[in-house]
């Protein structure tokens, strides 16, 4: 059980060197982390999305959409529209400064994800990525 322990205090901390390292990144952008995956999203979804749908995708609740969503489009990164398919909904729709936005965020990670893994060769991330992939299978 011992090593059990060991491992996921081990990912833990990883796992927090790589948040603390995305957070500092995303700083110069003027984004958090919750910002930024609701960018990776709308960008993903490849059209605008519901409130609702954004909420659920970033697996947070509906209300705590709404100051993510507020804060992008002060930033000028998306912007709100009437649903025309259900006129009391709204939908999330990125501007072309979110989408230039996205890929900034895209570089960050890229860059601590390089830092974070740097110490390893190719062979030995590929093995580490074939062994966490077995881990996350539920």
């Amino acid at each position: 059980m011992k090593d059990a322990t060991e491992l996921l205090e081990l990912v833990h901390r990883i796992s927090h060197r790589f948040r603390r390292g995305y957070r500092t990144g995303l700083e110069p952008l003027g984004l958090s982390p919750s910002q930024a995956r609701a960018l990776k999203v709308l960008m993903e979804a490849g059209q605008p999305l519901r409130m609702v749908q954004l909420a659920e995708a970033l697996r947070i609740a509906p209300r705590s959409v709404t100051p993510v969503v507020d804060a992008l489009e002060e930033a000028g990164l998306l912007r709100r529209e009437v649903d025309p398919a259900n006129r009391r909904s709204t939908l999330v729709v990125l501007t072309e400064e979110g989408r230039g936005a996205f890929v900034r965020v895209q570089l960050v990670r890229a860059e601590v994800a390089a830092d974070l893994f740097a110490p390893l060769s190719a062979e030995q991330r590929e093995t580490l990525r074939d062994l966490l992939t077995l881990v996350d299978e539920p």
